[in-house]
């Protein structure tokens, strides 16, 4: 690319959807600039602009926005850990923003949730409420895109659904599994992303797919495309954290939190909206089960402590 096309930045564009809406914005010719925590790890062969998301150093921030027509971003903290949480998430969003205003950034595409809410019992939803608020407050036009779960890519959530399937004897789901799930594929997220990017007015939009599907029919869309045995049993609702701590023990990760599963049980990952996305989500599972739950995907290690062999770039940052 040359210096003449127009310049925009992303947070965790070595990460699952920041790189989506990395991709994306380089298919229509925009140059982009990313903010990541992993700076070092950037892929030698790049040909993306890093600099360090930095939090500490507000001043850097806003150099390494400068020029810059729109900012994308999908920093956000899944659960709490060590000395990251969900307020010191809202805290380093609030000065992202900040830095964004006296960057001159003329547009800000920020990835929220589902059902954000001041009120919410999920410390994650009431996080991204918070964040929702300042960035109206900040005076820089906007547009605010809420996924519910994401499919595709390397995502985590569906491979590690399908590794459990391919290796336990029996996957268990709270109650009926009857609670509605509506996700999107990450490249129509990003497509959504980059569209609203290039609009000028204020946007909110839940960025659900065309298929809501209940957790079990997800689960069973899954075992069928990758040839599990196991047999999927409901258990009450309140053993789901405990026996997922325990393969969480075992698997050194954070399977799925207790906050998690109540909000998804709770109807927080479904939406009555209009389709924003193309891609159906038992048709895409049909196509890629030979390939899906392979290999395990370890939130903790990608996120929080990646190993030095783990892929350049991947930002603990980032959604």
């Amino acid at each position: 690319m040359t210096s003449t096309e127009p310049l925009d930045v992303v947070t965790g564009a070595f990460s699952y959807s920041g790189a989506a809406i990395a991709r994306q914005l380089q298919a229509v010719g925009r140059r982009v600039r990313t903010l990541t925590g992993h700076p070092d790890r950037a892929p030698a062969d790049t040909n993306i602009d890093v600099r360090a998301l930095d939090f500490g150093n507000p001043g850097e921030l806003v150099q390494s926005m400068r020029g810059a027509h729109t900012l994308y971003n999908t920093y956000w903290v899944r659960f709490a850990h060590g000395r990251v949480d969900h307020q010191l998430a809202a805290q380093n969003s609030r000065i992202l923003f900040e830095a964004a205003v006296s960057a001159d950034i003329r547009r800000i595409v920020h990835v929220s949730i589902t059902h954000p809410s001041l009120n919410s019992p999920y410390p994650y939803f009431r996080g991204k409420a918070e964040v929702e608020q300042m960035l109206a407050a900040s005076g820089v036009p906007y547009a605010i895109v809420r996924p519910a779960i994401l499919f595709g890519g390397d995502g985590v959530l569906i491979n590690n659904v399908a590794w459990l399937l391919r290796h336990l004897p029996v996957f268990a789901i709270g109650g009926r599994g009857d609670y509605r799930v509506r996700g999107i594929h990450v490249d129509d997220l990003a497509q959504l992303c980059v569209a609203l990017g290039a609009a000028s007015d204020t946007a909110v939009v839940d960025a659900v797919g065309p298929q809501t599907v209940t957790f079990r029919e997800l689960v069973d869309a899954v075992r069928a495309a990758v040839g599990s045995r196991a047999l999927v049993v409901s258990v009450p609702g309140s053993l789901v954290p405990i026996l997922s701590r325990g393969v969480s023990i075992l698997l050194r990760d954070r399977l799925l939190t207790r906050e998690e599963y109540h909000a998804m049980s709770d109807g927080l990952a479904d939406s009555n909206a209009q389709s924003a996305g193309r891609i159906v989500f038992t048709e895409w599972v049909a196509t890629h089960g030979p390939e899906l739950g392979r290999r395990y995907a370890n939130e903790l290690d990608r996120h929080f402590h990646p190993r030095p062999h783990a892929a350049a770039g991947l930002d603990r940052r980032s959604r």
